[in-house]
């Protein structure tokens, strides 16, 4: 065998140990990416700060990973001791040299011929738990690969594609457990979250989305509504190990637009639920809009934050809701604190102390259409937030867009989406975006940048005083974390459509953006050695000369 390329087997042999007490303390590993949000909280802050604000400019492409493959690429990629796992559209996963780019291994997921796939064949990500990767596959199954090789190890379904789930999420791993959601919910489906053990596939919990008969929250769903009501799970949660919580977002209820067939407020759809993480039980729930008709999920990031909140510290869970509002729930118990508008809304007077909306007048879908704010899409949606703790400021991408809503009575077909609508909303102006840095306590907006149209990247932050993210125009961006100018940009090439990560490796910071099918990785020039260090050659020895610091461009 080759020099190199035993070299880069053994480092994916050393890298492949991730027990679950790394995990809890991933933040203390800023060299590392070890999960989908980096750790826990998902705060997607890295104490590095080898690229800051005085060198960014600086900063260029270091190397380049082709996938193969085109469309979407959502993945966030994990990094462990050198080396990086990532996966692709088409149930592919990789592992590569996290300092070159050199492909370790490849897995194939054998999707079976004529199965019937909801949603695509996009993946976010993958989970590890010692030495084991984690991946749902686009027919809503859970697999575990050897993290060294790529091997399958076990294949367990979560629940039927025949049905018409889907797996588009990165897993959760938890203890011993991985933990999952689906996606579906324009299908009929009724949305669970479930529990695998890790070592052997086998189910451990299910949660239910949708509350069955005699279950608390059943009497919310108006006849036999609750069997096809959606309610999909098809974003990573996050988890609190002294809580022992699992955080998890609900999306929104089938038919989206018309509401008529499952007349109440629909729980768990549009909530984010807590889950005894050893149990699966409810321990609390918020729900953000209820019955909703606007397909204004909560699948968005519930982002972990311990803040000073009137005078008191409070385990707090943040999270820009798609209906156009920033909520701060207690994440102890769920109690409502805040709810504040961060883009134009027009369907809400206000929220009682509770935290449940006054809903305005005139605002529900029908066959003449009605204009609102914010648009189907809505104001935000699974793009990654971050917070930086030097600042104390929530980052994240904001969607500008007001849609004209129709509805007519729907029929439930399995098979054939399930809207409830003559259509998607369409809008009646060019939507448009921002990247925002807003108080999270306060719920007031720091700085605004404008985009050209609404983003699908996500948001980075670091020690260095950057945020990054990305545009669907492709252009990869570095901004100063207290002002909001943009500092550095390079062209993709294609839509960013997921979020960056960093890592450092050998003493040398790298920053890494998914983009169309391929990964590119950024870092600062590598500093030359001083000339006078340098050998030299016999045939032209020459008089010694003064090292040199520059650097090689």
């Amino acid at each position: 065998m080759k020099r190199a390329a035993l070299t880069l087997l053994c480092l994916a042999a050393a890298s492949a140990q991730v027990p679950y007490e790394r995990i809890v303390n991933a933040a203390r590993e800023p060299q590392n990416w070890l999960t989908y949000w980096g750790d826990y909280s998902a705060i997607r802050h890295r104490t590095l700060d080898q690229i800051n604000t005085s060198n960014i400019r600086d900063m260029r492409l270091e190397w380049v990973f082709q996938t193969g493959q085109t469309g979407a690429f959502e993945t966030v990629p994990l990094v462990v001791d050198g080396v990086m796992y990532l996966t692709a559209p088409e149930g592919y996963a990789f592992a590569v040299d996290a300092r070159g780019g050199r492909q370790l291994w490849s897995y194939k997921y054998p999707i079976p011929a004529g199965e019937k796939l909801c949603c695509g064949t996009i993946n976010r990500g993958l989970a590890i738990l010692g030495d084991r990767l984690y991946q749902v596959t686009p027919n809503a199954h859970l697999i575990a690969l050897d993290s060294r090789t790529g091997a399958l190890i076990w294949d367990s379904e979560i629940a039927p594609s025949s049905q018409y789930y889907g797996g588009t999420l990165a897993p959760l791993a938890v203890k011993d457990k991985i933990v999952v959601g689906v996606a579906g919910g324009e299908w009929g489906i009724r949305g669970l979250i479930d529990a695998f053990d890790a070592a052997t596939g086998k189910r451990a919990w299910r949660f239910w989305a949708i509350p069955g008969p005699g279950e608390p929250g059943h009497e919310t769903w108006s006849g036999d509504s609750w069997k096809n009501g959606g309610a999909p799970t098809w974003m990573t949660g996050t988890y609190d190990p002294d809580l022992n919580l699992i955080y998890w977002g609900v999306g929104n209820p089938g038919p989206d637009l018309s509401g008529d067939v499952r007349k109440g407020d629909n729980l768990y759809s549009c909530s984010l639920v807590a889950l005894d993480a050893d149990t699966g039980k409810l321990k609390w729930h918020f729900q953000f809009t209820p019955h909703d008709t606007h397909d204004w999920d909560a699948n968005e990031t519930p982002m972990l934050l311990n803040l000073k909140w009137k005078g008191r510290d409070r385990k707090v869970v943040a999270q820009a809701n798609r209906n156009g509002f920033f909520y701060l729930l207690d994440r102890t118990n769920g109690e409502f604190l805040m709810a504040k508008a961060f883009a134009r809304q027009s369907w809400a007077a206000g929220f009682d102390e509770k935290g449940r909306p006054k809903p305005l007048p005139n605002i529900e879908p029908t066959e003449q259409g009605v204009r609102l704010c914010p648009g189907v899409a809505g104001a935000a949606n699974w793009m990654a937030p971050s917070y930086n703790p030097a600042t104390g400021w929530f980052y994240f991408p904001v969607r500008e867009q007001c849609d004209v809503y129709y509805a007519e009575p729907p029929v439930f077909v399995l098979g054939k989406p399930y809207w409830g609508s003559t259509g998607r909303a369409v809008s009646d102006e060019k939507e448009w975006g921002l990247l925002k840095a807003l108080d999270p306590v306060t719920g007031e907006t720091k700085w605004d940048f404008r985009y050209f149209r609404a983003p699908w990247g996500g948001t980075m932050s670091t020690s260095g005083g950057l945020i990054f993210s990305g545009d669907e125009d492709g252009y990869f961006m570095a901004f100063d974390a207290r002002t909001g100018k943009n500092l550095w940009k390079m062209s993709t090439g294609m839509a960013i459509k997921t979020a960056p990560i960093t890592y450092m490796v050998a003493g040398r910071q790298y920053v890494t953006m998914p983009s169309g099918g391929v990964l590119l990785t950024f870092a600062l020039p590598e500093r030359t050695e001083p000339e006078a260090k340098k050998p030299a050659k016999l045939a032209d020895q020459a008089p010694p000369r003064k090292p040199s610091s520059r650097r090689i461009e």
